[in-house]
């Protein structure tokens, strides 16, 4: 039989195999290069599983943890590891897996029945049952059990999740394609909307924790590959996530079937109203909570990941300290940088403008401290052409009901304020913490959320192609990972900016940009494993978008928001 060519771009070398050779074989014939363990490969720049056989020439690129969708495909074997190992040991109950932590996969054991509220009964899950957890896992990647791919119709899928008590990812199943991927572990069936292991003796590192009242699933560090992220437990974080499950069962949705469900019934509008009420409250929580201690707070800051609507949280919580009788000053950060010369550089000798010695913190803090003494100060302000600090005469005397908020990446740090007392300032987290699922066990990805956000303002109000936007995220990731994330639990209060409708609205915008990215770019292989992720989402229609009101966090990346930005 003739052989056929393989294009290996880890090597960017060419290779000989016969048709139907396994990628994993491949692997082990090809020096690929790769730090650790090969966990799967892109073929003409489609993900795919070690399993999968090669019968005509293609361009191969074997991928390990240090590649986001090595990584996915090692977390979502992990999760179906953890929820096999939990159907043996507790099949009275049903695993969830809530939401993301900095540091994990927030899940707990649930009575399969519901309480008179119609809510899953939840199950205080001991350290001792998380060791039983963790052991029963080790005892499955131990013998090497492998992960089972089989094609099923929708209604033997469905059938098959609800035997397992999975209505909503049996709901979901039921309203997709006709023939849907399911997987086995050692007879167990489920599926987690993407390739997965080979099997399980490709997992060689994993923490199980207990957490609150159920537990949290590590897996390797996105940064450090080589080790469980450091357990850290975020009591302000965790306390938002919760608070949107509670949001999420009063809007009578638990996973984005019933999300689709609304949509389809005819219920946009309501969902749409009812998200921006509960919203309308939390901005108002968090002035109170500033207007109380308006004998002391001078300084509001604000700090947030990218796209998580920091810009309209800022102006709406402006609006109910308006209403409480302070009046509001906003001062941008971003005019305290210090001039390029002066600029910090990274590793790569290129300017480092996100580092926080590219702020010039004496002079913030000496201007702040002149202002809560009753002087009055000249606001500078920033050439970003120049790089340099100018000023245009603009001058600032603060009053007695007015309170100063301030934007910025370094905002929840406390050396930004390291000179101006403690008692002055009021810190606010705001970010999109989604809560809501695909189904039971298969979270949404804040990260993913807030990309799609990005993606759809960048190209309506920046002229920025989607292209761009995905090519550029994995910088703004490590900005992110470096200078917010480790001090959001800083924040005196925490906005959590995601709303119920914005999956299906943005579904609108997004896909047929993501549609446009052409086969040959880097950015295709993210642009497909967004497009299946929007696959699942019912979207909105132009009609039902219109009822959004226009000073919605959501206007911030749709466009027609009555706020200036």
């Amino acid at each position: 039989m003739e052989k056929i060519r393989i294009y290996c771009w880890n090597t960017s070398l060419y290779y000989e195999c016969e048709p139907g050779t396994e990628l994993l074989e491949l692997s082990k014939v090809i020096d690929h290069k790769c730090k650790y363990t090969v966990l799967g490969a892109f073929v003409d720049n489609q993900l795919k599983e070690l399993n999968f056989r090669v019968y005509s020439s293609a361009a191969i690129r074997f991928i390990d943890l240090t590649y986001n969708d090595g990584r996915r495909m090692y977390v979502r074997s992990l999760c179906f590891v953890l929820q096999k190992s939990a159907a043996d040991l507790f099949p009275e109950y049903s695993l969830y897996y809530d939401y993301s932590l900095p540091n994990g996969l927030y899940g707990e054991l649930r009575d399969k029945g519901v309480d008179e509220d119609g809510s899953p009964r939840e199950i205080y899950i001991t350290r001792e049952d998380v060791e039983k957890l963790k052991n029963r896992m080790k005892y499955y990647i131990h013998h090497d059990f492998p992960f089972v791919k089989t094609k099923m119709s929708r209604g033997e899928a469905a059938m098959l999740y609800r035997k397992n008590g999975r209505p909503a990812k049996a709901a979901l199943a039921e309203d997709g394609r006709f023939f849907t991927s399911v997987y086995f572990l050692d007879g167990y069936a489920d599926t987690f909307y993407g390739p997965l292991l080979y099997s399980t003796r490709f997992i060689d590192l994993f923490d199980l924790v207990k957490y609150n009242n159920g537990f949290c699933l590590q897996a390797p560090s996105s940064s450090e590959p080589w080790r469980v992220a450091d357990y850290k437990y975020q009591d302000k974080l965790s306390s938002v996530f919760h608070e949107n499950s509670d949001w999420n069962f009063i809007l009578g949705v638990d996973g984005i079937a019933s999300v689709n469900k609304a949509v389809t019934d005819g219920k946009t509008t309501l969902m749409i109203q009812v998200a921006e009420a509960l919203h309308e409250r939390k901005y108002a929580s968090i002035a109170d909570q500033i207007h109380s201690r308006r004998d002391k707070v001078k300084l509001v800051l604000i700090a947030g990941p990218s796209s998580s609507g920091k810009t309209t949280t800022s102006k709406r919580i402006a609006l109910q300290c308006k209403t409480l009788g302070l009046n509001p000053l906003v001062i941008a950060m971003d005019n305290y940088f210090v001039n390029r010369d002066q600029t910090p550089r990274d590793e790569n000798g290129e300017y480092d403008f996100e580092a926080l010695e590219a702020v010039d913190l004496p002079f913030l803090n000496q201007q702040m401290n002149d202002l809560f003494a009753g002087k009055e100060i000249e606001l500078p302000k920033f050439n970003f052409v120049k790089g340099e600090r100018f000023f245009d005469g603009t001058k600032l005397k603060m009053k007695e009901k007015d309170i100063l908020i301030m934007e910025g990446i370094h905002a929840l740090n406390k050396k930004v304020t390291e000179n101006i007392d403690p008692e002055r300032v009021f810190r606010i987290y705001a970010s999109a913490l989604t809560s809501l699922s695909l189904d039971e066990n298969n979270v949404i990805s804040t990260t993913d959320s807030r990309m799609i956000r990005r993606m759809v303002r960048d190209y309506n109000t920046r002229g920025i192609t989607p292209e761009d936007t995905i090519l550029r995220w994995p910088s703004v990731r490590r900005g992110e990972e470096r200078n917010i994330f480790p001090f959001q639990e800083n924040a005196d209060a925490m906005f959590n900016s995601t709303l119920i409708f914005e999956l299906p609205l943005l579904k609108y915008y997004a896909e047929p940009l993501l549609r446009r990215i052409a086969p040959s770019s880097s950015a295709y292989t993210e642009s497909i494993r967004l497009l299946k992720f929007l696959s699942y989402i019912m979207a909105l229609t132009p009609k039902e978008i219109q009822n959004i009101p226009p000073t919605s966090v959501m206007r911030e990346f749709i466009g027609d928001s009555s706020f200036e930005y």
